[in-house]
């Protein structure tokens, strides 16, 4: 077959629903069989598995006439190692183009929308016929692309974690975290159920839900009745650019105490101002992002970790 380029793509996908059930429940029938029982609508998860299987089958016969494609599930994607000069497609959903996006390095990525008529995609601006358009265009340097500020956090350890949401510092079950907090000149002892630090990609979600959540109990609180005060969508716009020069981070649930106190609550990180934390948990402290808790560090006693901008960018082709 005559190719386009001799470049490799690398098309990354990931399981269905339906994948999994049937990984859980070893054949389809059985997964029907739970699901109905239990009064779901397994014909829901049986379209969205054909609508992907559909999508994926025709990006991979239209890839194969511009590249030497590969087929990579996600799963592998913590252990694989990228060539400088691959090309990326991801059929996703948004969780899926975040995931990868922290596993790359400078690596323009083409994100396809895999069922516009389920997923919104806001990070995925593209059809699976686009590709032929897109993918020469990519080649030739003539795309557009939009860049994305990573969260890092580093251990004392050397290891380190990337983040494109956001990154959870935090205790592994739902208990608190004993720690200590330092930015700038500022420190304290805390206790708390963890620490979200946010990008300006993640600010419309996590970071969202818990300034809404604090704005809103505190000002029901205020009133003395929950009743009284109704948060209205207009009233929360936490959201910065996804190519922001700074982070958010935010403490969940602090509790002030004789040992600890409640004062670095909420604050921003930028290339001269890191944040540091050092745990006092002998187990069960980790560290997370994007919401992915199998891919996680170790934070127990001893551990300090150092949250900063990264010096690598996701690149996202918008165009």
């Amino acid at each position: 077959m005559e190719r386009l380029s001799e470049n490799k793509i690398i098309l990354i996908t990931r399981k269905s629903r339906l994948d999994d059930l049937i990984h859980k429940f070893n054949t389809q029938n059985q997964a029907k069989f739970y699901i109905e029982h239990l009064g779901g609508d397994f014909k829901d998860y049986q379209n969205e598995h054909d609508q992907y299987q559909k999508v994926i089958i025709k990006a991979v016969k239209t890839l194969s006439k511009l590249g030497r494609v590969q087929q990579l599930d996600r799963s592998f994607l913590p252990n694989y190692i990228f060539s400088t000069d691959d090309t990326i497609v991801v059929i996703g959903q948004d969780g899926l183009v975040a995931n990868c996006i922290k596993y790359l390095d400078t690596h323009p990525l083409i994100a396809i929308n895999p069922d516009p008529d389920r997923w919104d995609g806001e990070l995925l601006p593209f059809r699976v016929d686009d590709l032929e358009r897109v993918i020469p265009k990519l080649f030739s340097g003539c795309c557009s692309t939009k860049k994305i500020t990573l969260a890092k956090a580093t251990l004392n350890t050397g290891e380190e974690i990337y983040g494109v949401n956001d990154i959870f510092i935090g205790p592994k079950s739902h208990s608190s975290l004993r720690y200590s907090i330092k930015i700038n000149d500022q420190q304290e002892h805390q206790s708390s159920s963890g620490i979200i630090v946010s990008t300006g990609l993640g600010s419309t979600g996590w970071l969202k839900s818990l300034i809404l959540g604090a704005n809103s109990v505190s000002k029901a609180f205020q009133k003395n009745s929950s009743s009284d005060y109704k948060t209205k969508k207009r009233d929360i716009d936490a959201s910065f650019p996804w190519d922001a020069n700074y982070l958010y981070f935010t403490v969940r649930e602090p509790f002030p105490s004789q040992y600890s106190q409640a004062e670095i609550v909420f604050g921003k990180i930028t290339d001269e101002k890191t944040l540091e934390i050092s745990s006092f948990m002998p187990e069960n402290g980790v560290i997370f992002s994007d919401g992915i808790e199998k891919d996680f560090l170790n934070f127990n006693s001893g551990s300090v970790v150092t949250v900063s901008i990264a010096k690598k960018r996701g690149c996202l082709v918008v165009d």
